[in-house]
């Protein structure tokens, strides 16, 4: 069984990590350059970015930021928001992103995650899902949780992994930032659709939460933010918790 990861995860907005709760009432949670130093540090297994306002304002994702992460960094580094075409893929992987993950741009135009993975490879293409569960089944979110599609989270995430997708992170929105624990049922449901891994987001509110992506949502790594932003879980204790409850982790 392949070693599952744990991620933190920098949401940034004007420059500054913030996190909040169910995509909304966001709070600062210090300097990007600094937590992704410690987390480097701690033991993550990768960092995620994500320019959480870029896709919604228009613009494209700051480089510059992400040079100077990747410079303090010595784990695999993904970067979203604000990806619309090759060339923007082009930018972050020479400013020292290792994976980008795309959402918003996806959902409009399918055909980018078939022309990340032909010309830079599967392995760098992570298609972000944003989903909440509706009246009609999960339902997949636009422009940081704004605007809700017709695109249904199964059917998507199939047609991204054909498309050549080679990760995906599936934020469930009802989970976000209520630390109640991951989305589970549905984690393990992608988990027996899919081939490509599966990256758990929103939700982690203790060590226990982490256990439970892992085992009962069958999911390969666990995304969090405050949990590890505010100090409530620390990364080497969190992989010592999980070591004695028998999980492989890196």
């Amino acid at each position: 069984m392949l070693a599952k990861r744990i991620i933190p995860c920098l949401d940034i907005k004007d420059g500054q990590t913030v996190k909040g709760t169910n995509f909304v009432n966001l709070r600062q949670a210090g300097d990007p350059v600094e937590l992704a130093r410690a987390y480097s540090e701690q033991g993550a297994d990768e960092l995620v970015f994500l320019d959480i306002t870029a896709s919604f304002e228009g613009r494209k994702t700051f480089a510059e930021l992400v040079k100077r992460i990747a410079a303090n960094i010595s784990i695999p580094f993904t970067v979203g928001g604000g990806i619309h075409e090759l060339s923007d893929v082009d930018r972050l992987l020479s400013a020292g992103a290792d994976k980008i993950s795309i959402n918003s741009s996806a959902i409009k135009h399918p055909q980018l995650i078939d022309e990340i993975a032909k010309n830079f490879g599967s392995q760098v293409c992570v298609l972000a899902v944003d989903a909440k569960q509706t009246e009609n089944g999960w339902k997949c979110y636009l422009n940081g949780g704004r605007v809700e599609t017709d695109k249904e989270l199964f059917s998507w995430t199939r047609e991204a992994q054909d498309r050549g997708a080679g990760e995906v992170l599936f934020t469930s929105m009802d989970h976000d930032g209520v630390k109640t624990g991951y989305a589970n049922e549905a984690l393990a449901h992608l988990a027996s659709e899919l081939k490509i891994p599966i990256i758990a987001s929103g939700g982690a509110g203790n060590m226990e939460h982490f256990y439970d992506a892992f085992v009962q949502g069958k999911a390969d790594a666990a995304l969090a933010a405050s949990v590890f932003h505010f100090g409530e879980i620390k990364i080497p204790e969190l992989k010592s918790y999980l070591c004695g409850k028998g999980i492989n982790v890196r």
